[in-house]
């Protein structure tokens, strides 16, 4: 399968129509329809429904767009890492970064390096641990900033110099709300709102004092905007770390930190036998300096 013909379905998924990706790209619609057609028969399975108005994915056309956009997007940024200049120190630097108050950290290192090399540009996602490391092993990203436990026979690890506080995001009506700090009997039987990375990592099972299946999950998010507005509905009480949503009066939610405390540090990882670009080695070695 050629990148080229991978970059025509993109193309034909986007538009949605033979017709506007052929004068998107400049071909002729029969050169377009063939090559799709090819690729059909090559993979043995129907990736397009085709009718009058619009051209829709089957569920093969779903995942090959997809895994195409995840190799036009590894294919550019491979282009862009050797595309560089010999001298010049520039590029793009990918980092996914967990929600966490270790994000200023982050930031720090981000502007003290593009000072000194403004050719350096920077794309941070945002996501779980899950994801990130997803993406770091398909090449996709160059660091990632995670908090847990770290597979040390996959990455290299540098541990940030900042820890978050576990707590607990209630409305302000609730009794709960009146308390400076929250107990694992404050929360006995009461319906939890958790982190997907928690779910599957067990940190707090400990603080609790019982079995994961004990406790009365009744949803999880994986970025905490949702967590704060299922809060916020009264869903349930949505355990987070400080530090990542302001919580003013308006807001209607509070944060109550846990006692005992409960910690999570952070690490900065990039995976192990991968090299890096000569601007990723300077941003390590920002990140080393202000740790």
């Amino acid at each position: 399968m050629e990148f080229r013909v991978l970059q025509y379905f993109l193309a034909v998924a986007r538009e949605q129509s033979i017709s506007g990706a052929a004068q998107a790209l400049h071909l002729s619609q029969p050169t377009l329809s063939r090559q799709l057609k090819e690729m059909e028969e090559e993979l043995g399975k129907q990736l397009f429904i085709r009718s009058n108005r619009k051209i829709t994915l089957t569920p093969e056309g779903i995942l090959l767009r997809s895994r195409a956009e995840e190799i036009v997007r590894l294919m550019e940024k491979t282009r862009e890492e050797i595309s560089v200049p010999d001298k010049a120190i520039a590029g793009t630097i990918c980092i996914g970064a967990g929600e966490s108050g270790s994000a200023h950290f982050l930031v720090r290192a981000v502007q003290a390096l593009q000072k000194e090399h403004p050719g350096v540009h920077f794309h941070i996602h945002s996501g779980d641990k899950a994801t990130i490391t997803e993406q770091l092993d398909q090449g996709l990203m160059d660091f990632g900033l995670v908090f847990g436990e770290v597979d040390a026979f996959k990455y290299e690890a540098i541990p940030v110099p900042y820890s978050d506080r576990w707590g607990v995001l209630i409305r302000q009506d609730s009794p709960l709300a009146g308390l400076e700090q929250i107990r694992p009997q404050d929360l006995r039987g009461a319906p939890l709102i958790l982190s997907r990375q928690e779910m599957s990592e067990l940190k707090l099972t400990p603080w609790f004092g019982r079995k994961s299946g004990e406790l009365n999950v009744v949803a999880t998010y994986n970025l905490l905007f949702y967590g704060a507005l299922m809060a916020r509905q009264g869903m349930g009480y949505t355990l987070c770390l400080d530090g990542i949503l302001d919580t003013p009066e308006t807001s209607g939610l509070c944060f109550r930190p846990l006692f005992p405390p409960v910690e999570a540090k952070m690490n900065l990882i990039w995976r192990k036998n991968r090299p890096l670009t000569q601007a990723a080695e300077l941003f390590r070695d920002k990140i080393e300096e202000l740790a």
